[in-house]
């Protein structure tokens, strides 16, 4: 080498201190367990997998895990008053509590993310049966909704120790959902940024896209988005605030019902959108339609897709197209009487992005569900 020449600068790499494998698991808490799990095995195809409760030793909850590929579901009721679980159903109605994540070490998980400013929930506990044991920790974001941390590499069971396995007569074949795509929060007024700001500084992941009021905004209301990703991209989480607008949007709405910030939809991935909607709304799962017209110019505006037109147009299924391929996605109305979770079905076929495109029609159509509701 030239004494002229500079040597070559080696950067560090950077350490993802967080690793994250997926999301393991969402858990509800419900009114009632029994029936919200028969209720997904029926609407969308979920197969009976474990059970706690009294018949376990555990005497003030009773869970029923539900599963489809790689998505799992766990439902949780209280069966006394006067505990966590009962408050949080009286004050928010059914919904996300639990967005567990996979990791290969949960204790390094609540240390590292505690250390950085991250609240405890539960310090990391083993637990363990004759199938092997799982360490699970957690810490609590926004509202009353929790991260857990799950390791489970050396467990064996069906699920965790303190469940057995639940065998049913009663097993609805498949509807196609494979894993979670992406949980949405709906966080309150000027607080996006400050979470936005945890995510980045607690749990070391990146925004990778943002929306302000301009991106998401119809004639009556707004609100703004923020996506954060973690290193590997395995688990993603966009964050909602309002946005001033002429009437009430879609995140004010959810917070007034919800009595607080919460996770507002869970996005659910298939390889096969117009089988699995059409299954789904065979099995009575109501979606949000756009006007006809938003399927007159689409193919403008997206260019080629794959599919046939017609079933897309006939199922509400909105597309959309970013530098990498395009998706599709279709959103269902609430699932409860309170206007707050609804699920959202996506096929990605190439694409990173989050439907842009589609914000103002899907908007539009949240929005005339809340004229009929009386909330917008």
């Amino acid at each position: 080498m030239s004494t002229l020449e500079a040597p070559e600068l080696k950067q560090a790499p950077v350490t993802d201190f967080l690793p994250l494998q997926g999301t393991d698991y969402v858990e509800f808490y419900v009114g009632n367990a029994r029936q919200a799990a028969h209720f997904y095995k029926t609407a969308f195809g979920f197969q009976s997998l474990a059970y706690a409760g009294p018949e376990t030793g555990v005497k003030d909850r009773a869970s029923y895990v539900i599963r489809q590929n790689k998505l799992t579901f766990v439902l949780t009721t209280a069966i006394r008053p006067d505990n966590e679980i009962a408050n949080h159903v009286y004050k928010h109605g059914d919904g996300v509590k639990m967005i567990a994540l996979k990791v290969d070490d949960a204790t390094s998980a609540w240390k590292e993310t505690t250390k950085r400013g991250g609240k405890s929930y539960l310090e990391p506990i083993n637990m363990k049966d004759d199938n092997g044991e799982v360490v699970m920790s957690g810490i609590h974001i926004y509202g009353d909704t929790i991260h857990l941390f799950i390791e489970r590499k050396n467990y064996y069971g069906v699920f965790m120790p303190g469940y057995r396995p639940w065998n049913s007569l009663y097993n609805p074949s498949e509807t196609g959902l494979l894993y979670v795509d992406h949980c949405v929060g709906n966080v309150g007024w000027n607080q996006m940024n400050v979470w936005v700001k945890f995510y980045e500084d607690v749990m070391g992941f990146r925004n990778i896209l943002s929306f302000d009021d301009k991106d998401i905004s119809t004639e009556y209301s707004a609100l703004m988005s923020k996506v954060m990703s973690n290193g590997n991209g395995f688990v993603k989480f966009p964050i909602n605030e309002p946005a001033e607008g002429k009437k009430k949007s879609q995140v004010e709405e959810y917070l007034e019902f919800y009595n607080g910030e919460g996770c507002q939809h869970v996005a659910l991935a298939t390889n096969n959108i117009i089988e699995t909607v059409t299954n789904l709304q065979h099995r009575g799962i109501e979606f949000l339609k756009v006007p006809s017209s938003y399927y007159a110019s689409v193919l403008d505006r997206v260019g080629h897709i794959d599919e046939d037109l017609k079933p897309l147009s006939e199922l509400g299924i909105l597309i959309d197209r970013d530098d990498e391929g395009y998706l599709l996605q279709i959103f269902s109305k609430p699932l409860q009487d309170r206007p707050t979770l609804f699920f959202e079905i996506i096929q990605r076929k190439g694409a990173k992005s989050f439907g842009k495109g589609n914000f103002k029609a899907l908007f539009e159509a949240i929005e005339r569900e809340q004229a009929d509701r009386g909330n917008l």
